[in-house]
C-alpha cells in the first residue's frame, strides 16, 4: 500500500497534502519555502518516503484558454527534479480562490498565513486527482 502526494508549487511556497491508504482522501500536510529549491526538493522527498509515497501530483496553472504559460513551465521544471517518484500534472486552474473559499467556510483566518490557502490548494488538486482516477 502507498499514498499520493499532491504539490501546490508556488513561487515562494509549496503547499503539501498526502492522500490515505485507500487513495481516496486528500489530507493536508504542510508547506514549505521554494527557495531554496534544492532545500525544497530534499525536503518533499523526505517527506514522500517517511509517507510512502509512491506518485506526485504536481499541480500546473494552466491558462482559461488551456495553454501553459511561464509559470506552468516553472512548475514543470521544478517537479522534473524530483527524482525516484512517478510525477503527474493535474491542472490546477481556480484552486487558489477554491482554497480561500473552503477556508473561509471553516472560518479559518488565512490573511496573515497563506501557506495555509498553498495546504487547502493541494487538497483541490489532490482531490480532483483521485475522483478522476478512483
Amino acid at each position: 500500500m502507498y499514498k499520493i502526494m499532491a504539490l501546490d508549487i508556488g513561487t515562494k511556497r509549496i503547499g503539501i497534502a498526502l492522500s490515505d491508504y485507500l487513495l481516496i482522501l486528500a489530507n493536508g500536510h504542510s508547506y514549505i519555502p521554494r527557495e531554496p529549491e534544492e532545500i525544497a526538493i530534499n525536503e518533499i522527498i523526505k517527506i514522500a518516503k517517511e509517507n510512502n509515497v509512491k506518485k506526485i501530483v504536481a499541480g500546473i496553472p494552466i491558462n482559461m484558454d488551456g495553454t501553459k504559460g511561464a509559470q506552468a513551465q516553472n512548475c514543470i521544471d521544478f517537479a522534473n527534479k524530483i527524482t525516484g517518484f512517478e510525477i503527474i500534472f493535474e491542472d490546477e486552474r481556480l484552486t487558489s480562490e477554491q482554497a480561500e473559499e473552503n477556508l473561509r467556510q471553516k472560518k479559518i483566518d488565512f490573511r496573515k498565513n497563506k501557506g495555509l490557502v498553498d495546504i487547502e490548494s493541494a487538497c483541490i488538486i489532490l482531490e480532483q486527482y483521485l475522483s478522476r482516477n478512483n
